[in-house]
């Protein structure tokens, strides 16, 4: 069996919590300072156990193993949410380069076989929706599109802020498909059902799909104290209503796993004396069935047309983004639960991914499988966001075993 260090893993994450720390999580946003700096370790990290490292044109860092192969791909990405939690990406970072170092010091894959390091830019969407880094490597990402892409936070284009991290005129890697008998990813759970169940390894069999929306209304802009309630067009009205009737009809359609949440409203203009001319509301859900999926839109068309139907404010639809489900590979799960078996008996199930991660995007290429461990209260995308050590230590030892029994073949 090949083995994790837990001490060592422990070491690296906690070192990478104190970089941007927040309380007691990190504010990491992609190509700040700290950002680049735990890109920097990463690459001196992988150079010391003889990887070649580079970090290519739009911040991924990339460290290829030596020998002819077969190699596994492994990572995540190591920037975080603003003000958020200190293991979402680095965990699965880590792990990766663990098994890298494991597989360098197995005199069985030593100069043969071995694992490459990804840490992927931008997972977390401060420049678009999320996956940048993952997109160019996999050549779904045009020079055009990062000419277009604008920081969230205001600190201008993703063009201006590579340049300010050094990484202008760099080339963008593209992933050599005949390399990899697959890629790996590990990841904190970011829910509950772990947790919940008292399992300490979940095996990934899908990642969900993200079909968000814009719905807008469009009423009349008035004046709060002299218009007549009976003669209001008032958008902010029309839309609680639409909301409300989400509520009531979604437990109807959904899934056992389905999600949906209304990520944000915007009255216009926003004012306590003026009654709201417009209203926009962004809104998602979440599955990894096909036919859920389509069952749930179908449902939001019809709650667009009753409202229509209903007035006074006139309802129209935007998509926004429509991605598909990744179903992970087969043989890569196959090895993720005979390592957990093996470790940790009877502590693992298998489950879908609730959120997006790059594996998905890989998943489009290559085999790919995700495993994951117990987030504490299911609190991610906060500084609170936690996992115990013990959880982590397991997961690592389950991910190493994983990648050695992939590698060899056993």
């Amino acid at each position: 069996m090949a083995k994790a260090d837990p001490d060592r893993v422990l070491r690296d994450l906690y070192m990478l919590r104190e970089v941007g720390r927040f309380k007691t999580g990190v504010h990491r946003p992609t190509l700040s300072p700290d950002d680049m700096q735990t890109r920097e370790w990463l690459a001196g990290e992988l150079r010391a156990i003889g990887h070649e490292a580079t970090i290519d044109g739009i911040a991924n860092v990339y460290g290829k193993a030596p020998g002819d192969g077969p190699h596994l791909l492994c990572g995540s990405h190591i920037e975080s949410q603003n003000e958020a939690g200190w293991l979402d990406g680095a965990l699965g970072v880590v792990y990766a380069l663990e098994a890298a170092r494991a597989c360098a010091e197995d005199p069985d894959l030593t100069g043969k076989s071995g694992v490459d390091v990804m840490a992927f830019a931008d997972e977390e969407g401060h420049f678009s929706g999320g996956f940048i880094g993952s997109q160019s490597f996999v050549g779904d990402l045009s020079d055009a599109r990062i000419e277009e892409l604008e920081d969230r936070s205001g600190r201008g284009s993703l063009r201006h802020c590579l340049d300010q991290a050094g990484l202008a005129g760099r080339p963008r890697l593209q992933i050599e498909r005949d390399r990899y008998k697959g890629f790996l990813e590990a990841h904190i759970e970011q829910g509950d059902w772990l947790e919940s169940q008292g399992l300490g390894i979940g095996v990934v069999t899908s990642i969900v799909a993200i079909w968000q929306y814009a719905v807008r209304f469009e009423g009349t802009q008035n004046h709060a104290g002299t218009t007549r309630m009976a003669i209001r067009r008032d958008a902010g009205r029309a839309l609680m209503e639409f909301w409300r009737r989400i509520e009531e009809e979604f437990p109807n359609a959904a899934a056992e796993r389905s999600v949906w949440t209304v990520g944000g409203v915007t009255l216009d203009p926003g004012a306590p004396s003026i009654i709201p001319g417009g209203a926009e509301m962004l809104f998602q859900f979440r599955d990894a069935d096909p036919e859920v999926l389509n069952r749930l839109k179908s449902l939001l068309e019809s709650l667009v047309q009753e409202a229509n139907d209903r007035g006074p404010c006139p309802c129209s639809l935007e998509v926004l983004g429509e991605n598909t489900p990744a179903v992970m590979a087969p043989e890569l799960q196959a090895a993720l639960t005979a390592s957990a078996q093996e470790i940790t008996p009877g502590n693992h199930a298998l489950m879908p991914s609730g959120a997006g991660h790059d594996a998905q995007l890989l998943a489009r290429v290559m085999p790919s499988a995700m495993l994951f461990v117990p987030s504490i209260g299911g609190i991610s995308h906060h500084w609170s966001e936690d996992t115990s050590d013990a959880d982590i230590a397991l997961g690592a030892q389950v991910y190493v075993d994983a990648v050695s029994r992939l590698l060899k073949g056993t």
